[in-house]
């Protein structure tokens, strides 16, 4: 008899092979399976691409022997409808897979629980929440987008202990050690798409992609987006987000009145949206865009403006600080969060879901 801490142990295996494909498979989540025989690993998958075979499907593909009377370990319930590719219980059914167990069910309202149910009913033993809070993480901006359409936002700040992100002169680098800058790395190679806005790119000419080798999965940011917010035309096209290889995949969002050049606009995509009653730029029709074009993922790696932007709007889901040793004391050094603020009275309080060291720093995942 299979025991609870077998499970758990293979379902961490599925985990660790979506965990390879994040970032990678817009707008379908990043999903992992391995089929177990006798207590053997026999075969195992991830789905890579949108439009290719689902992880199921590559797990049996992989097989080395009949996996009939195996069970499947997957960390996303099996689809039971056509798309793209040819519904998973299908696969299931046909390979006869005597027991399925999936860490958690398919967010979409139409999905939901009807792939669990079919396998019952034709006699496959279904086991679910099997390390579901892990795998929740992982398809966290999925279920977002496919409730909602818009995509996860995630705001990066690496910062003082006093709150600032940049001295008096604007300078930033480094403030945090190389241990999180690596982190920040990760982040970017696990997101679809990285926003910042027009100072980051003027003051630090950033190239926003990820830059480490990444062996199992040689594609790592390869469909990254980049996309930076310029309300005035001050961008100019020598910035090297708009002459790499990736300028393609570069995004300049922009206000319709807002002027760009004929050369920026031969280079990168040009999106442009109608600026709001009071003068502000419409963040929120910016995540609506980015949702539609299937962004599940999307990182904000400042300035200080638009952080404080997106948290006035209320469209940041998780906050990814990086507190570094030591203190400005400057006030007019550069602040995280440049918005309008609350009162205290006004105050809400958030959960801290994650505490690590990077080397001397601190890092706090927080979310509402």
């Amino acid at each position: 008899m299979v025991t609870r801490e077998e499970d758990v142990r293979f379902m961490r295996r599925a985990i660790a092979l979506a965990r390879l494909s994040e970032g990678l498979t817009r707008p379908n989540p990043p999903v992992g399976a391995v089929l177990v025989k006798d207590g053997r690993v026999i075969g195992e998958g991830r789905h890579l691409q949108a439009g290719k075979e689902h992880a199921e499907t590559n797990a049996f593909l992989s097989c080395a022997e009949s996996p009939e009377g195996a069970t499947l370990y997957v960390t996303l319930e099996p689809c039971s409808t056509a798309g793209r590719q040819p519904p998973c219980t299908d696969r299931i059914l046909r390979e006869r897979v005597a027991r399925v167990v999936a860490a958690v069910p398919d967010a979409n309202p139409k999905h939901a629980g009807r792939g669990f149910a079919l396998l019952r009913q034709y006699g496959v033993e279904v086991e679910e929440n099997v390390c579901a809070e892990e795998a929740g993480e992982l398809i966290a901006p999925f279920n977002k987008h496919i409730t909602t359409g818009l995509p996860f936002v995630r705001l990066k700040l690496a910062m003082t202990l006093d709150g600032r992100i940049a001295d008096r002169d604007r300078n930033s680098q480094w403030i945090t050690g190389e241990e999180s800058r690596n982190a920040v790395q990760e982040l970017r190679r696990r997101s679809d798409a990285v926003l910042v806005g027009a100072g980051t790119v003027i003051r630090d000419n950033p190239s926003l992609l990820y830059r480490r080798e990444f062996p199992d999965e040689p594609r790592a940011g390869s469909m990254l987006l980049r996309v930076v917010v310029d309300t005035r035309g001050t961008l100019s096209p020598s910035s090297q987000i708009f002459r790499d290889a990736a300028a393609e995949r570069t995004i300049l969002a922009s206000l319709d009145e807002t002027p760009i050049s004929a050369e920026l606009a031969h280079r990168v995509q040009i999106w442009r949206f109608a600026q709001r009653e009071d003068g502000a730029f419409p963040y929120a029709a910016l995540m609506r865009r980015l949702g539609e074009e299937g962004c599940l993922a999307v990182l904000c790696e400042g300035g200080g403006h638009l952080a404080g932007a997106l948290q006035d709007n209320g469209l940041i889901d998780e906050y990814d600080l990086f507190y570094a040793p030591v203190i400005l004391g400057d006030a007019r050094a550069l602040n995280g969060l440049e918005g309008n603020g609350v009162r205290m009275d006004e105050l809400h309080r958030m959960q801290i879901c994650e505490m690590r060291r990077y080397g001397c720093d601190c890092f706090l995942r927080i979310r509402p």
